[in-house]
């Protein structure tokens, strides 16, 4: 008699515990927002503390890069590039924002480091990334897939780059731009 109240019971256990796996690589697996849309409105604070929302910034490109982790060398890398270009892309009227899963602390450590002067954010809590389809699974770690979204001033997506080779990534964004631009 009691053989089947306890074969249900773990029935119903294996069916929510299914059911909360498939949630969890739902939100892991949040679809890419395309180009033509409008990109996805966030705010989160920079490595300088301070608040900062993507509508912020309406009026302007911006170039919203999601990269792994802070001082690794890609990371690294692609940074220093963008950093390097600064000035062409302040000439395009146009804003850097880094983003990671990093901390604020961890941010504020790779600037000082690697002389970065665009703003990084932490997306500790990693909706951001994961709502723009970039969070990985890294050996059990959560972490920022290498994508890059090209918002233009009106805060549509205009272009993406998805799997980001960051040794000439900065030098494929200002060509984008110079393109976008005529």
């Amino acid at each position: 008699m009691h053989l089947p109240r306890i074969a249900t019971l773990f029935g119903l256990l294996a069916v929510c515990t299914l059911g909360l796996f498939a949630l969890r690589a739902r939100a892991a697996d949040l679809p890419i927002p395309q180009v033509g849309q409008t990109a996805p409105n966030f705010t989160l604070p920079s490595q300088e503390g301070t608040k900062i929302s993507l509508d912020q910034y309406r009026g302007q490109w911006v170039v919203l890069y999601f990269y792994p982790k802070d001082q690794t060398p890609g990371c690294t890398i692609e940074a220093r590039h963008f950093q390097r270009d600064m000035a062409q892309y302040d000439a395009l009227h146009t804003v850097i924002l880094g983003v990671s899963v990093d901390s604020v602390q961890s941010h504020q450590s790779f600037c000082a480091k690697d002389g970065l002067h665009f703003k990084l954010l932490a997306d500790t809590d990693k909706k951001v990334v994961a709502e723009y389809g970039s969070l990985a699974d890294y050996m059990g770690f959560k972490i920022a897939k290498r994508n890059t979204f090209l918002i233009n001033p009106q805060g549509k997506i205009v272009k993406e780059w998805i799997g980001v080779d960051p040794t000439n990534h900065s030098t494929e964004v200002l060509a984008a731009l110079h393109e976008l631009q005529k």
